[in-house]
């Protein structure tokens, strides 16, 4: 069994290599206690609504011959919600569930950054593996047993959990929606080193860090900006 899980480390534009913490089987296992409670209630929701209006009465029983309009109302939507509430939430929070987010932990790709439609696709076609024989026990097995706590959903997609920064650190903003954990990590700690590097130095790593995460064209006239322009585009890239 894994003593520990190494931390992932991600290269970064300074030169020095980013690490995020794995998470491990316990943050994972709160996680998806939290999501599969939140998806039930609301799987559940829809069915007892969706069967009152289709029986126009106070009765959430099936109808003896269930028909179309049954499953299409009530059912297949039922379905849909406990069955995709996993994809559809961490497409659209970038690799975040509300379970996840109780946790402190999110899904990203090997290069830090957060995973696409079809790793996550992946990754959730996985859990009918995961979940056998009964309660994820493969998942739970895997996990406890690979270095990096993967489940066979994240080695087939490229995945792996990672606890997020701590909630005390600066949101990180760019023009482009939120930055993923990398460039958050790449931009704080280009400011912290700032006043350390020689000034054409920090100017190239800036113009960098600009064209990559606030889609600036790169621009070799910024070398000869005033130091103090280009750290006050980093902050504002960084909510600071």
């Amino acid at each position: 069994m894994s003593r520990g899980a190494p931390d992932l480390a991600v290269d970064s534009v300074t030169g020095v290599d980013v690490s995020l913490a794995v998470a491990g089987p316990g943050a994972r296992s709160y996680a998806f206690i939290v999501d599969w409670h939140i998806r039930l209630i609301l799987a559940f929701a829809w069915y007892a609504v969706g069967a009152l209006l289709f029986n126009g009465s106070v009765s959430l029983a099936a109808p003896a011959a269930p028909n179309g309009r049954w499953f299409g109302l009530v059912l297949l939507p039922a379905a849909a919600i406990y069955f995709l509430y996993h994809y559809v939430l961490e497409l659209v929070m970038r690799g975040r569930t509300p379970g996840k987010r109780a946790a402190g932990i999110q899904i990203v790709a090997r290069d830090g950054g957060a995973p696409g439609a079809g790793a996550l696709l992946t990754r959730n076609v996985f859990r009918l593996i995961d979940s056998l024989p009964l309660c994820y026990g493969v998942g739970l097995v895997a996990t406890a047993l690979t270095r990096e706590h993967l489940r066979i959903g994240d080695m087939a997609a490229g995945t792996l959990l990672v606890y997020e920064r701590s909630a005390a650190a600066p949101a990180v903003f760019s023009a482009h929606g939120q930055l993923d954990a990398a460039g958050m990590e790449i931009v704080h700690e280009l400011l912290a080193r700032w006043s350390a590097l020689e000034p054409a130095a920090r100017a190239r790593l800036a113009q960098r860090v600009l064209a990559r995460y606030a889609g600036e064209a790169a621009d070799t006239t910024h070398a000869a900006d005033d130091g103090e322009a280009l750290r006050r585009r980093l902050e504002r890239l960084a909510g600071t």
